[in-house]
């Protein structure tokens, strides 16, 4: 109850007729034997045959990689072809066909009978897909022959940071030489979670801002944070507006908003001017009261 595979070999004859022949294939043992008919059919050509291969079939990168396959297209038959080539991925993915060491695009490429061709595919996913594994299938047609193979692209989540104000605002108003307070808030609209974001500022000269908390350990998709930014402007500093750019890091994704910050000096300062214009204004009339009876 045991069976053994066997296989076949025939040298046929240059000179052999076209027409079918029939081969009888016999086994004989311990008194018992059995027979198998072949037909065998000959051809002047065979018919078109590829294949394709993929060196690197699975690659894994992030949604703003660019994914680079090998191909590797064999023309099996005995005349030269013209093989085209096709690739179905998932929808809003980027495909493209070139050279194996060019950047030409194609959709079609000839090769020899018997010889083999490199190609590249490449595929971009769009920047917001999520992680996951992702298949695309490729096609190779010639004539009435066609191959198929697929390779497959793993994506890692990553983080996309926003900066905003509170409710959207990217206003505020201050006063010179005093702190003030500013909310800024923190989105992660990625994939993947954001560590250790670390927030800084480009100010005016003179002007003094720190963060509170000045770093935020972890934060997850689709939430967000707030941070306050405690913004001190120069004493120096005239009033009217002025841009505040903030910015926010996590291992190399940053995200940065400008804010208007309208300063107005101190009313104390104002105070005093408006006495010094008052002292002014009685000096110039005791003075015109004392010379106008001259």
């Amino acid at each position: 109850d045991s069976s053994v595979p066997l296989q076949l070999r025939l040298d046929v004859p240059a000179n052999a007729s076209l027409a079918e022949q029939t081969l009888t294939v016999k086994a004989e043992g311990q008194g018992s034997e059995a027979t198998l008919p072949i037909v065998v059919a000959l051809a002047k050509e065979l018919p078109a045959k590829l294949t394709v291969t993929s060196k690197l079939p699975e690659l894994r990168g992030s949604p703003k990689s660019n994914f680079e396959y090998t191909l590797t297209i064999k023309n099996d038959s005995g005349r030269n072809l013209v093989a085209s080539f096709a690739a179905a991925a998932p929808q809003n993915f980027e495909t493209s066909f070139t050279e194996a060491y060019g950047t030409q695009e194609l959709s079609s490429i000839p090769i020899d009978a018997g010889q083999s061709k490199d190609i590249k595919l490449k595929v971009r996913p769009p920047s917001a897909i999520g992680a996951g594994h992702f298949p695309v299938k490729v096609t190779v047609n010639a004539e009435d022959a066609s191959a198929q193979t697929e390779v497959a692209l793993d994506v890692a989540g990553q983080p996309q940071l926003q900066l905003s104000g509170r409710d959207g605002l990217l206003s505020a108003r201050a006063v010179a030489a005093e702190q003030s307070t500013i909310p800024v808030v923190v989105t992660n609209s990625g994939t993947a979670p954001a560590d250790n974001i670390e927030l800084a500022a480009t100010a005016p000269s003179g002007w003094k801002v720190t963060f509170q908390p000045a770093k935020i350990e972890r934060l997850v998709p689709g939430k967000d944070t707030e941070v306050q930014a405690l913004v001190t402007p120069s004493d120096k500093s005239l009033a009217g507006d002025y841009q505040l750019a903030v910015r926010a890091t996590s291992r190399g994704e940053t995200a940065s908003s400008q804010f208007r910050v309208t300063v107005s000096t101190s009313t104390v300062w104002g105070m005093a001017g408006a006495g010094v214009i008052g002292v002014a204004l009685l000096l110039m009339l005791g003075a015109v009261a004392r010379f106008g009876r001259r």
